[in-house]
């Protein structure tokens, strides 16, 4: 079994302080980006493992003008951790998972999944959309954490939000389309949510809530742009029944053997970090 570099074990598992006014930011706004959340010597090592693993597991071969809008956003590859004792390392680190505690203003939290996110080069946009229209989750308390493995400047696609959109119920029935792009954008400017479009520096993480509509623009360089996301769940969350294809999906992929109703307590779906 391979191991982390100590320094880099340490670092993953330290406490990252999160002030009262960044709490409320997240509360009043569904996300937060926070800075030098990771060290540069973090980030090229994150980045060399989590590639390899992306290198590996990648099963795209078609090219980018052969996709439907889905498949040009990125190459999308899900629970790194089950395939790396190193990433499983990486993923279950408590410095990201009590963020996400704190954030949520839970007791704890379990893995959902996690997922590489790369936009290639040309690569293009990704609609608007709001992740938790594919999870068969009983409470909005979830959230994901993108942490780019690079400096990630406007013209690579950084993550975009919609302040405050956790809120707006029109639109949860759209899966992540050129059609949800077209109504989320529309309902979105009607309703006056701000939106928020600014790069990533080196080191920095976002965390934004599951109902939160957000979207990327298209990688206008010639380099990968290259992001590591982990989604997290209150501890306590329950089953729902699910309300369409996708969350069916989801159910029996991510966390099978959970029971509607009941906890989503799998060996899929571990706490990672309790007060």
């Amino acid at each position: 079994m391979h191991s982390l570099p100590d320094s880099i074990s340490k670092s993953i598992n330290e406490s990252y302080i999160i002030s009262e006014s960044q709490i409320d930011f997240f509360r009043n706004n569904g996300f937060i980006k926070l800075k030098q959340v990771f060290s540069k010597e973090e980030i090229d090592y994150l980045n060399t493992v989590i590639t390899d693993q992306v290198n590996q597991l990648n099963q795209q071969v078609l090219s980018l003008d052969q996709r439907d809008t889905y498949g040009k956003a990125f190459l999308q590859i899900m629970n790194i951790w089950k395939n790396s004792d190193i990433v499983k390392e990486l993923v279950f680190g408590k410095k990201l998972a009590k963020i996400a505690t704190e954030l949520l203003e839970v007791e704890g939290v379990r893995i959902y999944h996690d997922q590489a996110l790369y936009k290639e080069p040309s690569g293009g946009h990704t609609p608007w959309h709001a992740d938790q229209y594919y999870w068969p989750l009983a409470s909005d308390n979830t959230v994901t954490a993108w942490m780019p493995l690079q400096e990630t400047p406007l013209e690579w696609g950084p993550l975009e939000f919609s302040a405050g959109s956790n809120q707006l119920k029109e639109g949860r029935d759209k899966e992540i389309s050129d059609d949800s792009q077209q109504f989320l954008e529309d309902a979105l400017k009607k309703k006056g949510f701000p939106h928020v479009v600014e790069s990533f520096d080196l080191g920095e993480v976002s965390f934004h809530r599951g109902w939160l509509y957000h979207r990327a623009g298209p990688n206008k360089s010639n380099q990968m742009r290259k992001v590591m996301t982990i989604i997290y769940m209150d501890k306590d969350i329950k089953l729902k029944a699910p309300e369409n294809k996708n969350q069916q999906n989801d159910w029996d992929t991510w966390c099978p053997g959970a029971v509607i109703g009941e906890i989503v307590n799998t060996p899929l779906n571990p706490i990672l970090y309790q007060r």
